[in-house]
């Protein structure tokens, strides 16, 4: 992917605050610093999102996440807590094409970052979520 940020960030053809790197993934903050800190965690393979891991990359890339938060949250002692993001595809707000995961430190409920979750709890009969909880089950892979 010659024109992927993130893969001429692995090059070294783009300088990055790097704070953590082995032969499979690479970490490095953020140039938006959503909060102080704010990492990204991202695979040297390149794979656009998600849906294109296999188990292998999957356990790997995710194996790194806890290690790499504790040693963001300890460097801090006012880090009180920690999202953890990833968007998949344009409507999930995912804007470089190569997977990634957003360590985003929290110091307070004011910081410049928040989530919303609507409660749509009454959208859905028992009937309708039992059918989407069968669709899903019938394209689990074993």
């Amino acid at each position: 992917m010659s024109e992927c940020i993130f893969c001429k960030i692995i090059k070294n053809e783009i300088s990055s605050r790097k704070i953590y790197e082995d032969e499979h993934i690479i970490a490095f903050l953020d140039l938006t610093q959503v909060t102080p800190g704010h990492t990204l965690v991202l695979p040297k393979k390149h794979v656009a999102d998600i849906f294109e891991y296999d188990e292998e990359l999957a356990s790997i890339v995710f194996s790194r996440i806890p290690k790499i938060a504790r040693a963001i949250k300890e460097s801090d002692s006012t880090i009180e807590g920690m999202n953890i993001v990833n968007n998949n595809g344009t409507v999930a707000y995912q804007s470089v094409f190569h997977s990634h995961i957003h360590l985003i430190p929290r110091y307070t409920k004011q910081d410049n970052f928040s989530i919303v979750f609507g409660d749509n709890s009454n959208r859905h009969t028992a009937k309708e979520l039992d059918h989407i909880v069968t669709l899903i089950k019938e394209k689990m892979e074993v």
